[in-house]
Protein backbone atom coordinates (compact mmCIF):
# COMPACT_ATOMS: atom_id res chain seq x y z
CA UNK A 1 0.00 0.00 0.00
CA UNK A 2 1.54 3.25 -0.89
CA UNK A 3 -0.92 5.36 0.17
CA UNK A 4 -3.88 5.31 3.35
CA UNK A 5 -7.66 4.85 1.74
CA UNK A 6 -9.99 7.65 1.50
CA UNK A 7 -12.60 6.53 0.03
CA UNK A 8 -13.53 8.35 -3.08
CA UNK A 9 -9.89 9.54 -3.19
CA UNK A 10 -7.54 6.68 -3.38
CA UNK A 11 -7.65 3.39 -4.23
CA UNK A 12 -8.79 0.42 -1.35
CA UNK A 13 -6.98 -2.33 -0.29
CA UNK A 14 -7.59 -5.69 -1.59
CA UNK A 15 -10.36 -7.65 -0.09
CA UNK A 16 -8.03 -9.50 2.47
CA UNK A 17 -4.79 -7.15 2.77
CA UNK A 18 -5.53 -7.48 6.57
CA UNK A 19 -6.55 -11.03 7.30
CA UNK A 20 -3.52 -12.09 8.99
CA UNK A 21 -2.90 -8.75 11.20
CA UNK A 22 -6.89 -8.99 12.07
CA UNK A 23 -6.52 -13.06 13.02
CA UNK A 24 -4.53 -12.03 16.13
CA UNK A 25 -7.68 -10.80 17.78
CA UNK A 26 -9.52 -13.57 18.72
CA UNK A 27 -12.70 -14.15 21.30
CA UNK A 28 -11.48 -15.61 25.13
CA UNK A 29 -7.93 -13.50 24.89
CA UNK A 30 -7.59 -11.61 28.15
CA UNK A 31 -7.48 -7.98 28.20
CA UNK A 32 -3.23 -8.45 28.14
CA UNK A 33 -2.87 -10.57 25.24
CA UNK A 34 -5.70 -7.78 23.38
CA UNK A 35 -3.61 -5.29 24.33
CA UNK A 36 -0.28 -7.19 22.59
CA UNK A 37 -1.91 -8.40 20.00
CA UNK A 38 -0.61 -7.31 16.49
CA UNK A 39 -4.47 -5.93 15.42
CA UNK A 40 -4.05 -3.80 18.30
CA UNK A 41 -1.12 -2.78 17.83
CA UNK A 42 -1.13 -2.01 14.19
CA UNK A 43 -4.37 -0.16 14.70
CA UNK A 44 -2.59 1.93 17.02
CA UNK A 45 0.39 2.88 14.66
CA UNK A 46 -2.09 3.52 11.58
CA UNK A 47 -4.29 5.94 13.72
CA UNK A 48 -1.38 7.42 14.64
CA UNK A 49 0.18 7.82 11.42
CA UNK A 50 -2.42 8.96 9.83
CA UNK A 51 -3.82 5.47 8.23
CA UNK A 52 -7.53 5.78 9.68
CA UNK A 53 -9.55 3.56 7.62
CA UNK A 54 -6.63 0.83 7.92
CA UNK A 55 -6.91 1.29 11.54
CA UNK A 56 -10.47 0.82 11.97
CA UNK A 57 -9.92 -2.27 9.65
CA UNK A 58 -7.69 -3.80 12.16
CA UNK A 59 -9.23 -2.25 15.38
CA UNK A 60 -12.72 -3.90 14.21
CA UNK A 61 -12.02 -7.65 15.36
CA UNK A 62 -10.09 -6.32 18.88
CA UNK A 63 -13.54 -4.68 19.72
CA UNK A 64 -15.57 -7.89 18.43
CA UNK A 65 -13.02 -9.94 20.67
CA UNK A 66 -13.26 -8.10 23.70
CA UNK A 67 -16.20 -9.10 26.19
CA UNK A 68 -19.40 -7.63 25.45
CA UNK A 69 -19.86 -4.25 27.70
CA UNK A 70 -16.56 -4.30 29.32
CA UNK A 71 -14.15 -1.00 29.40
CA UNK A 72 -11.89 -2.97 26.78
CA UNK A 73 -14.86 -2.93 24.05
CA UNK A 74 -15.96 0.40 24.61
CA UNK A 75 -12.76 1.98 24.32
CA UNK A 76 -11.83 0.20 21.41
CA UNK A 77 -14.72 1.62 20.16
CA UNK A 78 -13.47 5.28 21.27
CA UNK A 79 -10.44 4.38 19.17
CA UNK A 80 -12.59 3.10 15.94
CA UNK A 81 -14.90 6.16 16.12
CA UNK A 82 -11.68 8.58 16.56
CA UNK A 83 -10.05 6.97 13.70
CA UNK A 84 -13.18 7.33 11.96
CA UNK A 85 -13.82 10.75 12.76
CA UNK A 86 -10.34 11.54 11.28
CA UNK A 87 -11.36 9.94 8.29
CA UNK A 88 -14.43 12.10 7.25
CA UNK A 89 -12.32 15.27 7.99
CA UNK A 90 -10.08 13.65 5.43
CA UNK A 91 -13.57 13.51 3.03
CA UNK A 92 -14.50 16.85 3.56
CA UNK A 93 -17.08 16.09 5.69
CA UNK A 94 -16.55 18.06 8.75
CA UNK A 95 -20.14 17.67 10.87
CA UNK A 96 -19.64 13.70 10.34
CA UNK A 97 -16.00 14.40 11.76
CA UNK A 98 -17.71 16.68 14.77
CA UNK A 99 -20.60 13.98 15.55
CA UNK A 100 -18.44 10.83 15.61
CA UNK A 101 -15.37 12.66 18.31
CA UNK A 102 -18.58 14.04 20.45
CA UNK A 103 -19.45 10.07 20.61
CA UNK A 104 -15.54 9.44 21.51
CA UNK A 105 -15.38 12.45 24.20
CA UNK A 106 -18.07 10.58 25.93
CA UNK A 107 -16.94 6.71 25.57
CA UNK A 108 -13.68 8.37 27.84
CA UNK A 109 -16.06 10.03 29.98
CA UNK A 110 -17.62 6.81 30.51
CA UNK A 111 -13.94 5.08 31.02
CA UNK A 112 -12.82 7.38 33.85
CA UNK A 113 -9.19 7.03 33.99
CA UNK A 114 -8.49 3.31 34.94
CA UNK A 115 -6.04 2.32 32.29
CA UNK A 116 -7.31 -0.04 29.58
CA UNK A 117 -5.67 -2.47 27.41
CA UNK A 118 -2.42 -0.90 29.02
CA UNK A 119 -3.29 2.83 27.81
CA UNK A 120 -4.40 5.80 29.91
CA UNK A 121 -8.05 6.91 28.33
CA UNK A 122 -7.13 10.53 28.89
CA UNK A 123 -4.19 9.95 26.28
CA UNK A 124 -7.22 9.48 23.66
CA UNK A 125 -8.56 12.62 25.07
CA UNK A 126 -5.53 14.31 24.37
CA UNK A 127 -5.40 13.15 21.00
CA UNK A 128 -8.77 14.69 20.43
CA UNK A 129 -7.58 17.93 21.66
CA UNK A 130 -5.07 18.13 19.40
CA UNK A 131 -7.47 17.65 16.46
CA UNK A 132 -9.21 20.74 17.32
CA UNK A 133 -6.11 22.58 17.49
Amino acid sequence: MAEPYIPGQTSRPAEGSFDTIRATAQPGMSSDQLAQSEAFQTGLKFLQSGWFWEAHEVLEPVWMAAPPNSRERLFVRALIQLANARLKDKMHRPQAAARLRREVQTLLTELGSRPVLTMNPADVGLWLEQDSQ
